[in-house]
């Protein structure tokens, strides 16, 4: 006993190519604005931002709020790397500056 199914109605076809162009159509959308450099720099931007402010955050001792970046890995991440390039600027320009000192001592 077999039970064929039948073919579907060419307004169902016509629905289905619809429904496919419009999701294809909204993918290529979301990737266009994903790619776009505009849309990058914005991010990075507002991410470097949110890392200054959860820095200071971890600084005052409110990195821990209920809204703090504890709660975010990524965030929390954000910020100790923050941290760490600019206490690795702070020792790189201080060993610069003793460099140049004791340079000018010598003679």
């Amino acid at each position: 006993m077999s039970t064929q199914i039948p073919p579907p109605s060419s307004h169902a076809l016509e629905a289905e190519v619809l429904r496919t162009r419009a999701d294809l159509a909204a993918a290529i959308d979301e990737l266009t604005t994903r790619l776009s450099p505009g849309y990058q720099a914005s991010r990075i931007a507002h991410e470097a931002k949110q890392a200054a402010s959860d820095a200071g955050a971890m600084a005052t001792g409110k990195f821990g709020d209920k809204n703090g970046p504890a709660q975010d890995p990524r965030r929390a991440r954000n910020a100790k790397v923050l941290i760490g390039a600019t206490l690795g600027l702070v020792v790189l320009g201080t060993a610069v500056a003793v460099t140049a000192v004791l340079r000018r001592a010598r003679g």
